[in-house]
């Protein structure tokens, strides 16, 4: 016995995670499996959504009658100020989101080198993660009402004499409470690009005579990029479908694509809320070719992630 066990070579036992990946990676059955299942949960809902755009309702009951009605009162009806609305707040937004989270992030991932405190912040990015937006709505409520912090302040300071009554129900506090909830979805990515950034490139372009703006945009942004992108999608996507924010903080003054979703369907009017869904699709797929086009010509985004990894 003990023969054997010196000719047995022994190694580090391997994590069972890792021996169940071993044994699925040359299944040939993966690919084909996530294809269908993408297929399933993605593709088909997406095709049905279009399909039921195309058709009309008579008496509350869908008529599966292929017809371009629905369409036509989209465009009869004046929805298209809704469409321009709500393109105009989701890219300022994703814009004001970018301009405010790029520096947080970049202080965050560089320049915060107590390992305790970054983890406090980081914890404090979680918590709009863990609300609902019910009581996101209730503290916005509670800053920008008639009573809210924002106006006893004013009104405490002397700078008018009653509360401004424009901070709630109105477009402002829309573009606030929107600003807040996606915050954390824009510095998130961001802030992952440029910790995995190697110290020794930023520390090199300072050698080689770079100032701090041409190390900036030079070699942080251009390596930083992935996340960039990733930020502006995980922020564009959900302002572009967003509904509770503008319907409870714009007091009904606020009417965007998701408002009009929404209402659509409590209406009963399945093929209007299938063609605006489909209308916010394809608004989305052309920001998102844009967006695509526009780092294509800045840098390789599929390099960026290799070099990045190494």
């Amino acid at each position: 016995m003990a023969a054997i066990l010196d000719h047995q070579e022994v190694g580090p036992r391997r994590p069972f995670l890792q021996r169940a990946l071993d044994r699925l990676a040359p299944s040939k059955l993966m690919v084909p499996g996530f294809l269908l299942a993408w297929s399933l949960l993605v593709i088909v809902p997406l095709v049905v959504i279009v399909l039921f755009s195309f058709l009309q309702v008579r008496q509350f009951r869908v008529v599966y009658e292929p017809t371009l009605a629905t369409w036509l009162s989209l465009i009869d009806s004046g929805r298209w100020m809704a469409v321009v609305r709500t393109l105009r707040i989701a890219i300022t937004l994703t814009i004001l989101e970018f301009l405010l989270a790029f520096p947080f992030a970049l202080w965050l991932a560089k320049g915060c080198r107590s390992k305790t405190f970054k983890a406090a912040v980081i914890t404090l990015l979680t918590i709009p993660f863990f609300l609902d937006a019910a009581s996101r709505i209730i503290v916005w409520r509670s800053i920008l009402g008639t009573n809210g912090a924002i106006n006893t302040a004013l009104v405490w300071l002397g700078v008018v004499d009653q509360p401004v009554e424009w901070l709630l129900y109105s477009e402002f506090a829309v573009h606030f409470g929107l600003l807040g909830t996606h915050f954390p979805t824009m510095v998130f990515p961001i802030f992952m690009s440029i910790a995995l950034i190697d110290d020794d490139f930023i520390q090199a372009s300072s050698d080689l005579g770079g100032s701090p703006a041409q190390t900036l945009f030079n070699v942080i942004v251009p390596l930083a990029l992935p996340g960039i992108v990733a930020g502006v999608v995980f922020t564009l996507v959900p302002l572009m479908a967003a509904f509770v924010e503008p319907q409870l903080l714009g007091g009904g003054f606020v009417d965007l694509l998701g408002n009009s979703v929404n209402s659509a369907l409590q209406q009963l009017k399945y093929p209007t809320a299938a063609a605006l869904s489909t209308l916010v699709i394809l608004l989305l797929g052309i920001c998102l070719a844009a967006l695509i086009l526009v780092a294509r010509r800045r840098t390789d985004i599929a390099a960026m992630f290799v070099a990045m990894r190494r």
